[in-house]
């Protein structure tokens, strides 16, 4: 799930996610397409690939033995998960929970992406759709009225560095300092 949440990948494409496409030193994972879409190339937190890193290295691919039918074992994988969705939502008395799949945290993703970013051709590609049309379907819960920005200032090459990574954007310089900004989510 962490790596759907992250990837944005679809559940087939997770599925058949093999340890090759897995690049710990960039921090990155290859999503093979399905579905006629583009393959494509996404940021993996220290924390997902340590999730990864501790499964079993015993075959070519991450989730699923190769030397067994593939379908039974993803219904094994889908069962075991709606089971677990079960009893969590059972636990916390949310009943909501067990409205969450694979493809919700597909959708998740590119919604959070873009209302951080308002750039839908990043959604787009995050996504690995050809046609924009596609993703304009992942919209529908943003909210388009916020246009508010946090702005940051950078006078040092190690502070601009810092506010890239929050996410920050460069905008201008202004009497010797950078300028950035963000959207508010």
């Amino acid at each position: 799930m962490q790596l759907i949440k992250e990837t944005a990948a679809r559940p087939g494409e997770a599925w058949a996610l093999k340890w090759t496409d897995i690049d710990p030193q960039s921090m990155a994972i290859s999503i093979t397409p399905e579905k006629g879409s583009r393959a494509r190339r996404q940021k993996a937190s220290h924390q997902l690939l340590a999730m990864l890193n501790a499964l079993p290295k015993d075959w070519s691919t991450v989730f699923h033995r190769p030397d067994t039918n593939p379908i039974d074992s993803l219904e094994w994988f889908r069962r075991s998960f709606l089971d677990q969705r079960s009893a969590i939502a059972k636990k916390l008395q949310n009943p909501r929970i067990n409205m969450i799949s694979f493809k919700t945290l597909r959708h998740w993703k590119a919604t959070m992406l873009y209302a951080r970013t308002k750039d839908i051709l990043l959604v787009m590609q995050t996504l690995g759709h050809k046609n924009i049309k596609s993703t304009l379907v992942y919209t529908h819960l943003v909210d388009f009225q916020n246009d508010d920005y946090v702005c940051k200032t950078a006078r040092t090459v190690d502070e601009a560095k810092a506010l890239v990574e929050a996410g920050f954007e460069y905008v201008t310089d202004v009497a010797e300092v950078k300028l950035f900004r963000k959207r508010e989510c």
